[in-house]
């Protein structure tokens, strides 16, 4: 008989509010970390976390926390969402600007406790009931502005319609045909509950269990 696990189960994070201090390091703070690791919210990572929250924020949704490991983005009330983000603007160097691309559209569900090495046995598949395409479309450095939500286009699209395309990446003319056009911050809440509906989720049950 296998020997029964003893998971290692982590507690509930508390928020840390930045002042927090590193122990051995007089006068370090985790806002220091945090200008360090996020301070520049044009790298590529950074900008996909600002999409998450501007999204997030746009929706209302309480207590807004990312999740490393979660198979979407957000969950806005039983709606899955997922977030890709892109932009014209890099923190490198260009010798033109960027295309407008999303990629990584499909992914592979994990859970620790799935038997073998956690991943879902079904393979890449559309996770989330609603996804919501982020570009930031400012082209001049001078202009650039990471905290302006108007530089911002924010795309709508249903999962069946999107899997519909069959296709692992889109460019944003793909993406703004798909969507019928932005969507402004304010009213996003309200499409995001239209493209919705009869959206099939594919996380209602425990699949790691089955």
């Amino acid at each position: 008989m296998a020997e029964e696990i003893q998971w290692l189960v982590p507690p509930v994070s508390v928020p840390l509010s930045g002042d927090e201090e590193f122990t051995g390091m007089a006068g370090t703070t985790v806002r220091d970390f945090w200008q360090f690791a996020l301070g520049d919210l044009r790298m590529n990572n950074a900008r996909g976390y600002l999409a998450e929250f501007l999204v997030g924020k746009a929706l209302g949704i309480g207590n807004l926390r990312r999740v490393e490991w979660d198979a979407y983005d957000l969950l806005f009330g039983n709606i899955t969402i997922e977030i890709k983000s892109s932009a014209y603007l890099q923190s490198w160097d260009q010798k033109k600007v960027s295309a407008l691309s999303f990629s990584g559209l499909q992914g592979t569900r994990y859970h620790p406790r799935a038997p073998g090495d956690g991943m879902d046995p079904a393979g890449r598949r559309f996770n989330a009931m609603v996804y919501v395409f982020c570009a930031h479309t400012e082209t001049e450095h001078a202009k650039y502005d990471q905290l302006n939500v108007f530089q911002w286009e924010f795309h709508v699209v249903p999962r069946s319609v999107l899997a519909a395309t069959g296709q692992k990446s889109l460019g944003i003319v793909k993406v703004r045909e798909l969507s019928g056009g932005p969507t402004p911050w304010t009213e996003l809440a309200s499409r995001v509950t239209t493209a919705a509906v009869d959206q099939q989720r594919d996380d209602d049950a425990p699949w790691w269990n089955r």
